[in-house]
């Protein structure tokens, strides 16, 4: 096995994968501990492994993230809002390639999602004016479901009233006198009327 290289300082230098102290990783970013811990309290994404009394140890995974916060707050002067939106809106992974030096990905903000049509208003049924009554239909009429059920009855012939007795005329014989002198005036006014007649038409043929 290979003995680890040693630094100039004479210590031993960590594998690129070790974990790394708190003390170890404000010392490579050039950022005080308490700085680091107050981050940690704002960004939810940097999860240390902590063991036994509180120590914190840090993965290359957080390293990097680290090290892309810094570069945005440090570099870009975003506000610690600004980073946490851009962790929440791009990710992780982005602000960790960036710690590591490397081109992110392009942003692609996520596609909006797409606004509901607007439902065709069906067209409203014309208002009857006021002064127009809705007329059913004749053959819907409950008259001529009735005509259809009922049995055909013979047409009620109505019988004609009996004429009245026209009284007979009293005998002249029972007559008062005075009526049968009218009567007996009538009559000859009858006869005069006819003999006239007669001789009218004689008078036409001649």
């Amino acid at each position: 096995m290979a003995a680890p290289a040693l630094r100039a300082t004479g210590a031993i230098a960590k594998s690129p994968d070790a974990f790394r102290t708190i003390s170890e990783v404000a010392t490579d970013l050039d950022v005080p501990q308490h700085v680091l811990r107050f981050w940690e309290s704002r960004f939810t994404q940097i999860k240390p492994v902590k063991r036994a009394g509180g120590r914190r140890f840090y993965r290359p995974d957080d390293v990097d993230l680290l090290r892309g916060i810094r570069a945005l707050l440090y570099v870009d002067g975003l506000t610690i809002r600004g980073v946490q939106k851009i962790l929440k809106e791009r990710g992780l992974r982005h602000v960790v390639m960036m710690g590591r030096g490397q081109a992110p990905a392009p942003y692609a903000a996520p596609p909006k999602a797409a606004a509901p049509a607007p439902a065709e208003k069906k067209p409203e049924p014309k208002k009857r004016p006021s002064h127009l009554r809705a007329v059913p239909s004749p053959m819907s009429l409950p008259f001529f479901d009735l005509m259809e059920d009922a049995p055909a009855k013979p047409a009620e012939v109505k019988s004609a009233p009996a004429p009245k007795a026209v009284p007979v005329a009293a005998p002249m014989d029972g007559l008062a006198g005075e009526e049968r002198i009218k009567l007996k005036t009538i009559l000859a006014e009858l006869e005069g009327l006819k003999k006239g007649l007669v001789q009218a038409r004689k008078r036409a043929t001649i």
